[in-house]
């Protein structure tokens, strides 16, 4: 067995047995696989006892920060009661009580929680069900899914064929069909006739309507969207947007989700981005931050109106997962809502959301930062190669930028942040929600750093 002492040893087994998500193995070939250790607070430290702030809180979930233990607690106690039974059919009392608590938190009329264990999960049942429900209520035809361009809504097969990457898909096709793409709401590469936010909002939005009537309103299930897109740096919505994506839902008998696996649970100042931006979906996909990573978790919240057809007679969703609800992970979310609200940290982001943003608007100065945008604690930073022209970066010079060099340097520096080419490259930063001005101004110092060094290698 490998000692856990030896930092060394550990970087090396890590390299031989453990096969690393989205990762090119073959770059530790000649180079240390870091091994993160432990965490407090925004900060974690690995095996050398090198300290880092956590700019991603992870992967856009530890919400409360890293450490808490009133969390693993909640886990122990739990596990000592009943560590696992199935909600096949049945229920146990953490499931039942936090259905409630999210039901209340919800907007509208989302009352029906199913709970999976992860965001993909929580995007592939909602598409099902939306099938589903159709077919329950007499229009058999209605199947297809609009998302946007370079949104990202997961792995497996449905999931990866609403996502709107073709380099993460061309692996793994032929995929689900029936999935069809319309634009983002990137502010900073919006259409050149168009200069005011409000008209860019009802423009993206009417290209969803143009495209349910294009492929023919009476194939048409869903529409997702992510209440911030994350994918490309993201993009939040123009004013108006929503709005009008909510009318023509209901003009055309299209459901809406709101996928809200980064977005939910005070990363932008409310428990649902929905909220947030003044919308009633029909059905909402949540994950990540429901836990703050403490235990895995993810759900699908529907509206009484999407469940009602599986109320009567036979009717059943035939979909579950075995984690599903697992009685540990609820406790676990019960306990990181109680944080969450007793440290009014969803109040916490809102107050501090501008201070952030303008702390790291102070990086427009620099000639590769091309824009600034987000919301809550969820920016991210484009890079450009002329700012004037807002000329982006070729692929080859994408590759040299952020995996030869930003990724490592940010690390290298002290900063876990992602530095993305998932669209135009950005670096993304949303850290945990108990961050507040210190950690905005550490994130600066080291960005101007490593971004004026880049710069400097253009």
């Amino acid at each position: 067995m490998t000692d856990p002492n030896d930092a060394h040893a550990m970087s090396r087994t890590a390299h031989t047995n453990l096969w690393m998500h989205f990762t090119r193995m073959s770059a530790y070939e000649q180079s240390e696989v870091p091994v993160i250790v432990r965490g407090e607070g925004p900060y974690v430290w690995d095996a050398h006892g090198r300290r880092y702030l956590d700019g991603l809180s992870g992967l856009y979930v530890v919400q409360v920060g890293h450490g808490r233990a009133e969390l693993a607690e909640a886990a122990a106690s739990q596990a000592a009661q009943l560590a696992y039974f199935p909600i096949w059919s049945y229920a146990h009392p953490r499931a039942v009580e936090l259905a409630e608590r999210l039901a209340g938190l919800a907007p509208g009329d989302l009352n029906k929680v199913f709970f999976t264990t992860g965001g993909s999960e929580a995007v592939e049942s909602a598409w099902k069900l939306a099938k589903q429900y159709f077919k329950l209520t007499g229009r058999p035809t209605k199947h297809k899914v609009i998302s946007r361009a370079i949104a990202y809504h997961g792995t497996t097969h449905g999931a990866l064929s609403l996502t709107g990457l073709p380099e993460l898909k061309s692996a793994y096709e032929p995929l689900v069909p029936s999935s069809i793409r319309v634009p983002n709401t990137n502010p900073y590469r919006q259409p050149e006739h168009i200069d005011d936010p409000v008209a860019f909002g009802r423009w993206a939005a009417d290209r969803i309507a143009e495209a349910i009537e294009f492929e023919g309103p009476e194939t048409v299930a869903a529409v997702f969207l992510e209440p911030v897109q994350n994918a490309g740096g993201c993009f939040p919505p123009p004013p108006g947007y929503f709005e009008r994506v909510r009318e023509i839902c209901d003009e055309y008998d299209v459901l809406l989700v709101s996928d809200e696996v980064i977005c939910a649970f005070g990363r932008l100042g409310g428990y649902f981005g929905a909220d947030v931006y003044g919308y009633v979906p029909d059905i909402i996909t949540c994950a990540k931050g429901i836990t703050s990573g403490y235990a895995p978790l993810g759900a699908m919240i529907a509206s009484d109106r999407v469940f009602e057809p599986f109320s009567r007679g036979h009717a059943s969703f035939g979909h579950g997962y075995t984690w599903g609800g697992h009685p540990v992970s609820a406790a676990v979310a019960l306990a990181n809502l109680d944080i969450i609200d007793r440290e009014k940290l969803n109040q916490h982001v809102t107050d501090n959301s501008p201070r952030f943003r303008a702390t790291l608007a102070k990086l427009l100065d620099l000639p590769i930062v091309g824009d600034v945008r987000g919301d809550g604690y969820f920016f991210g930073i484009e890079l450009v190669k002329d700012k004037a022209t807002k000329q982006s970066f070729n692929q080859e010079e994408s590759e040299s930028l952020l995996r030869g060099f930003l990724s490592k340097a940010l690390f290298d520096a002290g900063l876990y942040c992602r530095a993305d080419d998932r669209g135009d490259p950005v670096i993304q930063l949303a850290p945990p929600l108990v961050c507040d001005q210190q950690q905005f101004d550490e994130m600066e110092v080291i960005l101007r750093s490593v971004l004026t060094e880049a710069g400097s290698r253009i």
